[in-house]
């Protein structure tokens, strides 16, 4: 015997006015959310709204259910709680809510989409500082350009700059390690979390990219320097900067 979830789109569409394309957006995030795909599959789009139908083989019945009641009480695979965020986030963007529903007819997980409430955002603010990075693209044909710098894993792409500073800039594209100089426009979530919206860039320097015995070995070669008489130089320029960390 095979069981039934149902995924209910209130409201805005029917069977005959939901587009194929949305649909295969809900069926592929409908999928994701329940999980065990080998054993799960759509059967069909029935009235009511517009209804969407997945039924379950018996050998993972069970795992389906615990993977549904972990969703619904907060947990649960990072992959099936993404699935929940993204039909909740596509219900909204229909304007819209939804509900998943077991075959009985009992509604397991609500989607609030449209209902649900606007997160607090506080901002704009604007604060000078600085943003590390290589340059990896500069471009554009208005007067403030775009421009891209690579942090590691971390890609800025919200910076802008005049044609004449693009200009200076340019040449080192895929070069060193720059630092740029600005006014960045933040925003801050109800989470604490910090989101960069725009950034201008006024002006720009190379980071000296040489190794630290490197350094050690200039600073020793200055005349009038003390960095000779110190015995791990290297040690203590890195005491030093964890120093200057813990004050900040």
């Amino acid at each position: 015997m095979q069981s039934e979830y149902r995924l209910r789109i209130a409201e805005s569409f029917s069977p005959g006015t939901l587009p194929m394309e949305r649909l295969a957006k809900y069926v592929m995030a409908f999928a994701k959310l329940l999980g065990e795909r080998d054993n799960v599959h759509f059967h069909g789009v029935e009235p009511g709204s517009a209804v969407l139908v997945a039924r379950i083989d018996p050998p993972a019945r069970p795992k389906v259910r615990e993977r549904i009641a972990a969703v619904r009480d907060g947990h649960g695979p990072k992959d099936a709680q993404e699935a929940f965020t993204d039909l909740d986030d596509m219900l909204r963007k229909d304007n819209t809510t939804g509900t998943l529903d077991d075959a009985s007819g009992t509604t397991i997980i609500p989607f609030p989409g449209r209902d649900r409430p606007e997160p607090l955002v506080f901002g704009p603010f604007r604060e000078d500082g600085t943003l590390d990075g290589e340059l990896i693209r500069v471009g554009g044909k208005d007067d403030t350009v775009p421009i891209h710098l690579r942090d590691g894993p971390i890609i800025h792409t919200k910076l802008n700059c005049t044609p004449t500073l693009a200009r200076k800039i340019a040449p080192h594209l895929y070069g060193p390690t720059l630092r740029v100089h600005g006014t960045g426009t933040w925003f801050r979530g109800a989470d604490g979390a910090w989101e960069l919206k725009a950034f201008k860039v006024v002006d720009f320097e190379i980071l000296d990219d040489a190794p630290l015995n490197e350094v050690v070995n200039r600073l020793r070669a200055v005349k009038g320097s003390t960095w000779s008489e110190v015995p791990d130089p290297v040690r203590a320029l890195l005491e030093e900067r964890h120093g200057e960390g813990d004050a900040h």
